[in-house]
């Protein structure tokens, strides 16, 4: 095992241990990471949405930013702005949040469409145009946005654009009742820690059991490395030719089935593919293979294509969903 692949189980390990019951959000986190995208992450009120990505920037050596987005929130304050300053008569250019390394954009589709706009750039081209000046944002960027599904008053939708530029949509779901008891004991023990820190230090999600929880920060250097690795991960042809024929269903659905043609009006780009290839590698890669497996490919599409497919009206009325649609294409699609 290489030292980046030892890493990275402490981490996830460390992560399972502060947000409890929600291993595959753990899991798509980490690959998201390694394959230097972007997250979105879908789930009702109270599923540990936004605690399991504020505790994966406690873990990162690097710059961690918190936007709660909201109605009257203004693009300024998402990619900063041009101060004028008295002094010498000029324009200074003050950096926004999204300059960090790690950004968690909370209730993402609560601000409206100029302001998600204003993350379009930023997650597709690494970069922020203010006025005539391009700046050019860390090595190390990642954006990890959540919405609630259940309140849909006051939110605008995130255009296609945009949900494109996520590598990943995960969707979570509640807790087992084995779980949320040992949630439960969890939570009464850090506000126990936190009402007897008479020290003044900050408290962060980590400071409960710390000799349990807490690991040294991963450098930007060791994400890099283990990146390397990732793609380095081996795809024989077989396995790139299923994973393309997967994504091309969605394009060309009557190759398989007039029922599933029926179902769908706009399918994957390859940006999909692109997508699918680097998670899939980082799944086997965290999983301790040297080389991708089927099962790889078929765990991850869900996520990768959730997003990425519109279904016909057809389908909405007769309440298929896209991910009813996606299971009915790895049934179709032949496996090496």
């Amino acid at each position: 095992m290489s030292n980046s692949l030892n890493t990275f189980h402490r981490l996830q390990e460390n992560l399972n241990q502060i947000v409890l019951g929600q291993e595959r959000l753990i899991e798509r986190l980490l690959i998201v990471l390694l394959a230097d995208g972007h997250l979105l992450v879908e789930g009702a009120p109270g599923l540990a949405k936004t605690r399991a990505i504020k505790a994966l920037g406690e873990k990162i050596d690097g710059e961690f930013h918190r936007i709660q987005f909201t109605p009257d929130l203004l693009p300024a304050d998402v990619t900063g702005t041009e101060i004028y300053r008295p002094q010498d008569g000029s324009f200074h250019f003050q950096a926004g949040p999204v300059f960090h390394n790690l950004v968690l954009a909370d209730e993402i589709n609560r601000a409206p469409a100029k302001v998600q706009s204003a993350l379009l750039e930023a997650m597709g081209e690494r970069q922020v145009t203010v006025g005539a000046e391009t700046y050019p944002l860390p090595d190390l960027f990642l954006v990890m946005a959540t919405q609630n599904p259940i309140e849909q008053e006051g939110t605008y939708p995130l255009p296609e654009a945009q949900l494109d530029r996520f590598l990943l949509h995960v969707l979570i779901d509640y807790p087992s009742v084995e779980n949320e008891l040992e949630i439960m004991r969890l939570v009464r023990s850090e506000a126990l820690s936190q009402l007897n820190n008479a020290n003044g230090k900050k408290f962060t999600i980590s400071a409960v059991n710390r000799e349990k929880t807490s690991i040294q920060k991963i450098t930007a250097e060791d994400i890099f490395a283990a990146r390397n690795e990732v793609l380095k991960t081996y795809m024989s042809p077989e396995i790139e030719r299923y994973l393309v024929e997967i994504i091309a269903a969605t394009r060309t659905p009557e190759r398989y089935s007039d029922e599933l043609a029926r179902l769908l009006t706009w399918g994957a780009s390859p940006r999909a593919s692109l997508a699918l290839d680097r998670c899939a590698r980082a799944r086997a890669w965290l999983r301790e293979r040297d080389f991708v497996t089927p099962e790889d490919l078929q765990d991850l599409t869900g996520d990768v294509l959730r997003h990425r497919i519109i279904e016909s009206y057809e389908a909405e009325a007769d309440g298929i969903t896209p991910d009813d649609i996606i299971s009915k294409i790895l049934a179709l699609v032949p496996v090496p």
